[in-house]
């Protein structure tokens, strides 16, 4: 790992790097700045846009994860209401074979 001393760089240089950022800075604005007015000098040129069938799919995939359900509420709500209530118990047994398969797992592919 480097590790970058700026004081350090900034003295023997002898430069003020708040002012060299401002350059910098104003450097990459006006050069995004033109590149973006040729992309809509190209833009108003063609005048219509072709989208690939590849982004019709992404939309409509797009719309199913946005209407599907991430996780189920009612069931995070009984285990909430189980824990403040001191009935969750949890299987020892079972998250230590949990463990054990994951992390078999992460060897076998750690191997491949």
């Amino acid at each position: 790992m480097k590790i970058n001393d700026s004081i350090k760089n900034s003295v023997s240089l002898g430069t003020d790097k708040a002012a060299t950022d401002k350059v910098n800075a104003g450097k990459l604005d006006a050069a995004n700045s033109k590149k973006a007015e040729k992309l809509q000098a190209d833009v108003k040129d063609s005048g219509n846009v072709t989208l690939s069938p590849l982004s019709a799919q992404l939309k409509l995939l797009e719309a199913k994860v946005n209407a599907s359900k991430v996780f189920d509420a009612e069931k995070v709500d009984a285990i909430k209401s189980a824990i403040a209530s001191g009935k969750f118990n949890v299987d020892s047994g079972k998250v230590a074979d949990g463990l054990i398969a994951t992390v078999k797992d992460l060897l076998t592919a750690q191997k491949s």
